[in-house]
């Protein structure tokens, strides 16, 4: 990182709110020619920046690289929760330019057969870590990890493809989830996030279900009034 890098304090997550749903905004959402200005646009009402990685192996696309999001770190000092889907072959290589353009979050897969040795490396980086869990994957499966990361993401469609709607299980497994962590996590915050098929409809359900962040797309990026937008997700009851 260059020296205008800009960062929030060490202790961001702990200071995030806990009496209300949290916006984690998808960078895959703004404005791609224009990031920039989207990016300030949306900051007031942001409590974490999304940005997703992927390989077009692990995932069907190609997304955000480590340059752009160094060149964003000196747009916003809000957190960058940077979810790598990247084959087992390079994550943890990935993990590392990530960690030096600027994340302070990395999620990575349960998927990846290397996901215990890259939880490893993000918390040698002093970074904050997280778990992806994939449709397919039993949410039991997050247990092995729950003492290493700091947040627990539940896809709520299929893996890297945009515009598709919430799948029928995804509030169950909230639901699960948040169990999981309650039954197993104490003395710490061990945040639980939905992250696709993010709808007005949908939204209370995942609230309901458990979700404490959200990953805004196209709902926030598009909504005719950003302000009332984020008020709405504000005030939705928790379960």
């Amino acid at each position: 990182m260059g020296s205008d890098a800009k960062r929030p304090p060490a202790d961001w997550l702990e200071k995030l709110p806990s009496d209300r749903l949290l916006v984690e905004m998808s960078l895959w959402s703004a404005d791609l020619a224009n990031m920039e200005a989207d990016t300030k646009r949306v900051e007031g009402g942001t409590d974490i920046f999304h940005l997703d990685a992927a390989d077009g192996h692990f995932s069907p696309a190609f997304l955000l690289f480590p340059d752009q999001t160094a060149r964003l770190r000196t747009v916003t000092a809000k957190p960058f929760h940077v979810h790598l889907m990247i084959d087992d072959a390079i994550v943890l290589d990935q993990i590392a330019q990530f960690a030096e353009a600027g994340a302070d979050l990395i999620s990575i897969h349960s998927e990846n057969a290397n996901a215990a040795e890259g939880l490893a490396l993000i918390k040698k980086l002093g970074l904050k870590s997280g778990i992806v869990l994939q449709l397919h994957t039993p949410v039991s499966a997050a247990k092995a990890f729950l003492d290493d990361i700091d947040m627990l993401t539940l896809l709520g469609t299929r893996i890297g493809v945009k515009g598709q709607g919430l799948d029928a299980q995804a509030t169950k497994r909230l639901t699960e989830a948040r169990k999981l962590v309650a039954d197993n996590v104490t003395g710490r915050r061990l945040i639980v996030a939905a992250d696709g098929g993010i709808r007005e409809n949908t939204v209370p359900d995942l609230r309901k279900a458990g979700a404490e962040t959200i990953v805004m797309g196209s709902l926030a990026f598009g909504a005719p009034d950003f302000a009332a937008r984020i008020s709405w997700v504000h005030g939705l009851d928790k379960a």
